[in-house]
């Protein structure tokens, strides 16, 4: 199969990631939920920088504006800013190890909330509480199980 008639599973990945985002959960999880989006962007601009990048990362965030009723613009702009930044430090990011690439990734992530965040400010509206911050935290605890997954799924299909 040639190299572009793989890139659907990229794609696949991406789906499955706002279909995680919008999957219901109960009450005492819903400030848990993990930024499922911005993990498998992440992921996918750390091990292919040079198929997913900030035009991937800017779509996606529209198609979560969408999703998620909010402003238009706001999560794109805060996935293309971690997309630029993970495709920066992409070939020092890979060499970490697990333990150390999740405490990356709750950083990103914690970038990530706070664009939104501060756009939300800019439009009026108040901040949550602060569990507004605790999708960062179990998305690094999810990390190495996404990374395994992801990077297993890779070399199953030989994406490079």
């Amino acid at each position: 199969m040639p190299q572009t008639g793989r890139m659907w599973i990229i794609a696949l990945s991406l789906v499955i990631a706002l279909m995680l985002t919008a999957l219901p959960l109960p009450e005492w999880a819903v400030n848990w939920r993990p930024a499922w989006v911005a993990m498998v962007l992440i992921y996918w601009c750390m091990a292919l920088p040079e198929r997913v990048g900030i035009g991937v990362s800017w779509m996606l965030g529209v198609l979560l504006d969408v999703q998620q009723g909010t402003v238009l613009g706001q999560h794109a702009l805060g996935l293309a800013l971690v997309a630029y930044i993970t495709i920066k430090s992409h070939q020092r990011l890979r060499v970490f190890p697990l333990f150390q690439q999740a405490l990356v990734v709750c950083g990103y992530i914690l970038l990530f909330q706070f664009i939104v965040l501060w756009i939300k400010g800019m439009l009026g509206i108040p901040p949550r509480h602060w569990s507004y911050w605790m999708p960062a935290f179990s998305s690094m605890l999810l990390w190495p199980w996404i990374f395994i997954v992801l990077r297993d799924v890779r070399r199953k299909f030989k994406i490079q």
